[in-house]
């Protein structure tokens, strides 16, 4: 239960049905440890998605910033309607590419709405890189891995 299915044996369309499950699940959890080696989980809005990457917004006065700081190990677990799910696993890193910044920052209302600008000192943008992918269909118990370019 819960072993992960070789990339051998995947449906061929099963990476797009994992994008496709992203789209649906409009709020993924994000999964952090705290500095006292406790798991915290919260549905966070992603910022911007490529693939597999995701961009996170977060306020350095926020909880998970240390927790991020201190353990940049990460998962986010996506979870549709129909039960299905990808978990990715990865790093999130600092986003500090300016103009990447400012074009997430003109795509999304909410951050204009509550920071005032791309150079409020509280914003930070996270970048999750990917290390594992998984995704499963309902309640199949068994994860389908999703090979990520260059592995």
């Amino acid at each position: 239960m819960g072993d992960s299915i070789p990339a051998s044996d995947l449906p061929a369309d099963v990476v797009e049905m994992a994008k496709k499950t992203m789209q649906l699940a409009k709020f993924p959890m994000l999964a952090t440890v705290d500095p006292r080696g406790h798991p915290r989980a919260r549905p966070i809005s992603p910022v911007r998605t490529e693939g597999f990457t995701v961009y996170v917004a977060n306020l350095r006065s926020y909880g998970k910033t240390a927790e991020i700081a201190s353990e940049p190990r990460v998962e986010l677990v996506y979870l549709a309607p129909d039960h299905n799910q990808v978990r990715i696993s990865g790093t999130a890193e600092v986003l500090t590419d300016a103009d990447l910044i400012k074009e997430i920052w003109d795509g999304n209302a909410l951050l204009r709405k509550y920071l005032g600008s791309p150079d409020n000192l509280e914003l930070i943008i996270y970048k999750v890189v990917p290390e594992r992918v998984r995704f499963m269909v309902e309640w199949a118990l068994q994860y389908h891995e999703i090979p990520l370019p260059g592995s």
